[in-house]
């Protein structure tokens, strides 16, 4: 359905409270998240493919990892082997996850090294020579990283998990292309990290797509001047005035593209919500063998085995991605290798739904407690909805004629937007009040050429709130929410009206601009990332 002009800027500012202003992605957004940067979840995407030819599959993109510099080496950005990284899916409406795609970093150290005098000496730097273009010549990078993935159907911890594979190989291990180091150790880096696109199969479904690596960070946002008391020159001045200061920044991504047919619980309710979580100390999934229990699947590990030397044997580790000393707790098998460790719960360190909700919502004493938090326990900070600090702030910064935000608490506009999603667009059926995004899968996407920055608020329903793609200027969007303009675009729908809030219909910008111009058209959609060397620098 289309929305008029006054209820279109509704719809789109229907967005969950997290957006109200700043960047629409969580970088550094709480105190506890800061001490494990490598499990920050920093942005995250849920849109219909607008590929060609692709519109009958979701892509799901979770970004971690914030503010990678891209000459950050000799280590780079690799991922915590001792986490999860998760994806999860609610198709029925009730805040619970249905379907899980749990990723598991491995990582192979293979200390290559070099004669010096009559001694071979392990180098120091992650790579001795060129690699690359093809997926698998990595025979001078002397740290390895692959990942394994599994689909889980019920509940993260206990339900059912099972493999997604290599369609070409039958696999479970894939290899992750190394991170951007530069134009002289990897020369044509696009193409690179193109050989980790995988065709994949997912049980119970059809096949899909994925690739996990490096990206160009994909937000744009005045970040500086956002978070010094919104120090822009003027908030309602052109929307293209200001700079990005993520602009030499990457982050890692986890990207699939999943059939809508596995997603959706029926076709009689196409809508379903999307989170992304990261969590320490998960032990085995449900439903598959324990680690260390059978034998590695032929032609696994993909990786060459390390020569054994005294005392030193290597063997399989549990993920079957890599090798390990037979003594080492993630060894699979062999003499002397440790029994497989019990399942552990995990701690889930870091959430992300719809953009902004931690970063600035939630009152910083409960930052640390909506990062380990499930949706169904929401309505413990549902006091940050209904009575929000941030409109406050802002019109205390500017003040004026014009400048008031709605007074109407509790806050029933951002109640309705911040946990139902928008009725008429991406409000599931019986729905239960929880923070997530909301994708309307019965929605056709839309071209690259024709999408709205402004999503909804543009005339574009395929677009933000409905899900989220990387074109969608949820900055600005967002913005309008917390001064008011759902009391304006439906007066007396919520206890307030345009009397309320006069700014509700201004044009408030955080003057960083973007659009589906700044990606590509197909998949994975965002960009390669920034190169170390030539330098990358503002």
């Amino acid at each position: 359905m289309r929305f008029s002009k006054g209820q279109a800027g509704a719809v789109a500012a229907l967005v969950l409270l997290g957006g109200v202003i700043g960047q629409g992605s969580s970088h550094r957004e709480a105190p506890g998240i800061t001490k494990t940067p490598k499990l920050d979840g920093t942005d995250f995407y849920m849109f219909r493919s607008y590929e060609t030819n692709r519109s009958a599959y979701v892509t799901l993109v979770a970004n971690y990892i914030p503010l990678q510099d891209p000459y950050g080496g000799p280590n780079y950005f690799d991922l915590d082997t001792s986490a999860v990284y998760e994806i999860h899916i609610d198709n029925n409406a009730d805040a619970v996850e249905d379907l899980t795609f749990q990723f598991r970093p491995s990582v192979l150290v293979k200390d290559l090294s070099v004669p010096v005098g009559n001694m071979l000496v392990p180098v120091p730097l992650i790579n001795i020579g060129q690699i690359g273009p093809d997926a698998a010549a990595t025979s001078a990078l002397n740290r390895e990283e692959s990942f394994s993935v599994n689909i889980i159907r019920g509940d993260r911890r206990s339900g059912v998990g099972q493999a997604i594979t290599n369609a070409a190989t039958g696999s479970s291990s894939f290899r992750k292309p190394v991170d951007n180091i530069g134009a002289k150790s990897i020369p044509q880096y696009a193409n690179y990290a193109n050989n980790h696109i995988y065709d994949i199969l997912i049980p119970g479904c059809d096949n899909g797509r994925m690739f996990v690596g490096q990206r160009k960070d994909s937000f744009v946002v005045n970040l500086g001047e956002t978070f010094d008391l919104v120090n822009v020159t003027n908030p309602l001045g052109p929307e293209n005035a200001e700079a990005d200061d993520l602009a030499y920044k990457n982050v890692t991504s986890f990207i699939l593209e999943v059939p809508i047919a596995c997603l959706v619980q029926s076709a009689s309710q196409p809508i379903i919500g999307g989170w992304t979580t990261a969590s320490l100390g998960v032990g085995p999934v449900s439903g598959m063998p324990a680690p260390g229990a059978t034998p590695c699947p032929a032609g696994t590990p993909a990786a060459r085995r390390p020569t054994d030397g005294p005392g030193l044997i290597w063997v399989p580790d549990q993920s079957c991605s890599g090798w390990v000393p037979n003594n080492h707790p993630a060894a699979r098998g062999g003499p002397g290798a440790p029994p497989p460790a019990a399942p552990a719960p995990g701690t889930q360190v870091s959430r992300l739904g719809a953009p902004l909700v931690n970063e600035v919502v939630i009152g910083l004493r409960d930052k640390d407690l909506f990062n380990s938090a499930e949706p169904t326990q929401d309505s413990a900070l549902a006091s940050y909805v209904t009575n929000p600090t941030l409109p406050e702030l802002l019109e205390i910064l500017f003040g004026g004629a014009g400048m008031q935000a709605p007074n109407n608490f509790p806050r029933g506009d951002l109640v309705a937007a911040f946990l139902t999603g928008v009725q008429g667009l991406n409000r599931p059926q019986g729905v239960v009040a929880s923070e997530m995004l909301r994708l309307n899968t019965s929605i056709a996407p839309v071209a690259p050429g024709s999408q709205s920055r402004l999503g909804a608020l543009g005339g574009d329903n395929a677009g933000f709130p409905n899900g989220r793609r990387p074109g969608d200027d949820v900055v600005d969007i967002e913005l309008r929410v917390a001064m008011g303009v759902l009391c304006d675009a439906f007066p007396g729908a919520f206890g307030c009206g345009p009397v309320d809030a006069p700014s509700g219909l201004l044009p408030f910008t955080d003057g960083a601009f973007v659009d589906a111009s700044f990606f590509d058209p197909t998949f994975p959609y965002l960009k390669t990332p920034l190169g170390g060397s030539p330098a990358s620098t503002p």
